[in-house]
């Protein structure tokens, strides 16, 4: 590889490559700040952002807005990432920002600061060249790839104790599957974790009548549980999933028969059910796999999310038309994929995913074109003027 002359340091404000690689210059694995938002604070305030750090949990964010009227347009992202891993086994620095060869690697290269780097650099662009009638607002998060307990809520919270609202939000995740602006996502599912916990009787494996064995009663369950279809799916959503993630005992012993076992699993539910639902509903199918084992059960459960939809209308359109006219194709509307911190801003105002492909978030060797960062943020760009009638 030919890596480029760039020096480290040097950085054009609008240029979102160079913004994208100072940032994962900053080693900001969840939940350090590693020096992500002040770099992107030191570029907002002097070009009339109103930057606001916003601290909870050991966790700091940014909200940052230009302009004081309505409407308000709101991208969100967050630059916090994932560990690395083991260093040796990647072919340049993680937290190098190195471009070689049109392509620039490291940490965060597509999960998700070239997101952030190309909306920041589409908002300095559009507010220094074209000032909107209303507002641009900037909500950037250090917990997302963490218990996402103190980021974008915090933001949320500190919004409404200050009297801040957006009227339209598009968070840059990676959402495009094999190319860029191929897909849209206008909502997610809901995501719950059960633990189940099924109750006998211990005994020796020598005298099993003396005993009422809960495993057959928890396989039962399990394979009830993963065989038994939860929906058809919905208009803009696919079927309700349930998959199997443990079965566990603890039991070190061949010749005990255990008092209790445990499995987990994991719900991704359409709009067409809340958290209560499911629970309703699995509540039936153990109940119906227990029948005359002699056995009981009970489940712990954690909502990590709630489905929603952003219907299609004048708002999607915007993303939609822009996308269309700048690549010449009509992305996808979906909602697959797992959850992100747009489960937040839904309660907030509408809210749409659009980002680049993320086939190596995550990854040993994250990276990620240059063309496409570029291009990106071009897209942001057509997106504020088509928003705020441009």
């Amino acid at each position: 590889m030919t890596a480029t002359d760039e020096t480290p340091g040097e950085l054009r404000a609008a240029d979102p490559v160079a913004l994208t690689a100072e940032l994962i210059r900053c080693p900001s694995v969840t939940p350090e700040e590693g020096g992500a938002l002040a770099l992107l604070e030191g570029l907002l305030a002097p070009a009339g952002f109103a930057c606001h750090r916003i601290s909870r949990g050991g966790v700091e964010n940014l909200y940052a807005r230009w302009g004081t009227g309505g409407p308000v347009f709101g991208f969100a992202g967050h630059t916090d990432v994932v560990p690395v891993g083991d260093v040796a086994d990647w072919t340049a620095d993680p937290f190098g920002g190195m471009e070689a060869d049109g392509v620039l690697w490291g940490r965060g290269a597509t999960d998700m600061k070239s997101g952030v780097g190309a909306f920041v650099a589409a908002a300095l662009d559009f507010v220094g060249s074209t000032p909107p009638e209303g507002s641009v607002a900037l909500l950037i998060t250090g917990d997302e790839e963490g218990p996402a307990e103190h980021g974008t809520r915090a933001i949320l919270d500190w919004m409404a104790e200050n009297g801040e609202q957006l009227d339209f939000c598009l968070v840059g995740e990676p959402t495009s599957v094999t190319r860029l602006g191929d897909v849209v996502k206008i909502g997610r599912r809901g995501s719950m974790t059960a633990e189940l916990t099924v109750f006998g009787t211990q005994g020796h494996t020598a005298y099993p009548d003396r005993a009422t064995n809960p495993l057959p009663a928890l396989a039962a369950a399990c394979l009830r549980l993963a065989r038994t279809p939860i929906d058809l799916g919905s208009t803009h959503f696919q079927a309700s999933t349930l998959a199997l993630t443990s079965i566990d005992t603890g039991n070190p012993a061949s010749n005990v028969i255990p008092a209790s076992a445990t499995a987990r699993f994991n719900i991704r539910f359409n709009d067409l059910h809340e958290p209560e639902s499911i629970r309703i509903w699995v509540d039936q199918q153990i109940e119906e796999a227990l029948v005359g084992t002699g056995c009981n059960a009970e489940i712990d459960w954690t909502v990590s999310g709630e489905s929603f939809l952003t219907s299609p209308g004048p708002l999607t359109d915007i993303v939609v038309d822009a996308i269309t006219d700048r690549l010449l194709e009509r992305p996808a509307l979906t909602t697959g994929g797992g959850t992100s911190d747009a489960r937040f801003i839904k309660d907030h105002c509408p809210v749409v995913e659009f980002g680049l492909v993320g086939d190596t978030m995550h990854q040993v060797d994250e990276r990620v074109p240059v063309a496409d960062i570029r291009r990106l943020a071009e897209l942001y760009g057509d997106i504020l003027h088509r928003f705020f009638g441009r």
